[in-house]
């Protein structure tokens, strides 16, 4: 079962691209919290996940969350390879989202 659930708030203002084949995507990075602190500082540390949303789930996202907000994502994991001036390989996973849930907003400033 290739499955995924991350927690975190969004770390940049999402933007919506349209693709030459008609597609809407966008990119996150999402700030996830770890659940333990760190031996030497004592402190949770946090990690940095740049997940893709696609169609529907990209628009709703760039029209209702902006940098800070809190979300819920359930994605998977897709392996995805680029081929580099046709000699270099590089291949990595790619957080593919779901489904989101918007969790909350950060508190306004006065």
């Amino acid at each position: 079962m290739n499955q995924l659930i991350l927690v975190g708030r969004i770390v940049e203002n999402p933007e919506l691209k349209l693709l030459d084949n008609g597609k809407k995507v966008s990119t996150v990075i999402l700030a996830v919290k770890r659940g333990f602190k760190s031996g030497e500082s004592n402190q949770y540390e946090t990690d940095f996940f740049k997940c893709t949303l696609w169609c529907g789930i990209a628009e709703a996202t760039v029209n209702y969350c902006k940098k800070g907000h809190t979300v819920g994502i359930k994605a998977r994991l897709q392996q995805t390879h680029y081929t580099q001036e046709e000699k270099n390989i590089f291949s990595y996973p790619e957080i593919i989202v779901e489904k989101i849930t918007f969790i909350n907003k950060p508190k306004d400033k006065d």
